[in-house]
């Protein structure tokens, strides 16, 4: 597939755009790059118009040193848009960190939230240690490379039974997480840090949501997920078997069902 590439407030993004119909756009997760979803994705663009980013400091698209918020990521999707000509509202759907650049996206920009897809992630704000371990991720990634993340956060990205019966799953997670930027993720970690608490913003968010979660996740796990899609007014909550954290890679199918049900929630609200 033909990776496209833009110039967005000012660093060069990489990108794909397949299909055609209502845009989707697919935020990658932590220190991951667009290829987490192209399992899905492709099994989408009979029915969407997939926008698949690279975010910046991320697979092939340009870092930006000291520190990327989620604002700065939520801004510079939407200049991607413009710069793709997309002026209707879209489906904005992200994974883990990409799921907090949903929400900043939804409170930035909710006049383009056609509806909100929310993957293995989290409402709540980092707790001052777990912001203090993403400012001691971001100097040690800097200073070694993103080689220990990989050896950290693997056993949690996935899960058991992923694990066992998709072995290459593991390995293609090893090497997104090896070959990225040490820039771009000491930027990005430093950001997840400073990100606000969406906690109390839920009960606002009245487009259709989705929120989906891998049934094996410990990172963002299914009660803590259902306690938030509860609190949104028109949350659909869905639970994928056998998955862990990164839940549409690990089971393709079942995801993509999920999202093309939704997909038909959007659209009915659309024409009320």
């Amino acid at each position: 597939m033909k990776i496209n590439k833009l110039t967005i407030r000012g660093y060069q993004y990489a990108y794909l755009d397949l299909g055609q119909g209502i845009p989707w756009l697919f935020i990658h997760g932590f220190p991951l790059n667009h290829r987490m979803w192209l399992p899905v994705a492709e099994r989408m663009q009979g029915a969407v118009r997939a926008i698949v980013p690279d975010l910046r400091g991320f697979g092939q698209s340009e870092a930006s040193p000291g520190i990327v918020t989620m604002a700065d990521f939520a801004d510079d999707l939407a200049g991607l848009l413009d710069a793709l000509g997309i002026r209707q509202p879209a489906i904005i759907c992200g994974l883990s960190m990409g799921g907090y650049i949903a929400f900043e996206f939804w409170f930035r920009h909710r006049e383009r939230v056609a509806g909100l897809v929310l993957c293995d992630t989290r409402a709540a704000a980092d707790t001052p240690e777990m912001a203090q371990h993403r400012q001691a991720t971001a100097e040690r990634v800097l200073q070694e490379g993103p080689a220990f993340l990989a050896e950290a956060m693997l056993p949690r990205l996935i899960g058991p039974a992923t694990f066992h019966q998709q072995p290459e799953l593991a390995q293609q997670l090893r090497q997104q997480i090896e070959s990225a930027n040490p820039a771009g993720v000491a930027a990005a970690a430093r950001g997840m840090a400073q990100r606000r608490d969406m906690q109390p913003a839920l009960s606002q968010i009245t487009c259709p949501s989705l929120v989906l979660v891998g049934s094996q996740d410990v990172i963002s796990p299914p009660a803590e997920m259902r306690a938030m899609a509860e609190a949104i007014p028109k949350a659909r909550f869905v639970e994928i078997p056998d998955a862990g954290h990164i839940a549409p890679l690990e089971n393709p199918g079942l995801v993509t069902a999920a999202f093309l049900e939704f997909l038909d929630q959007v659209a009915s609200a659309g024409e009320k």
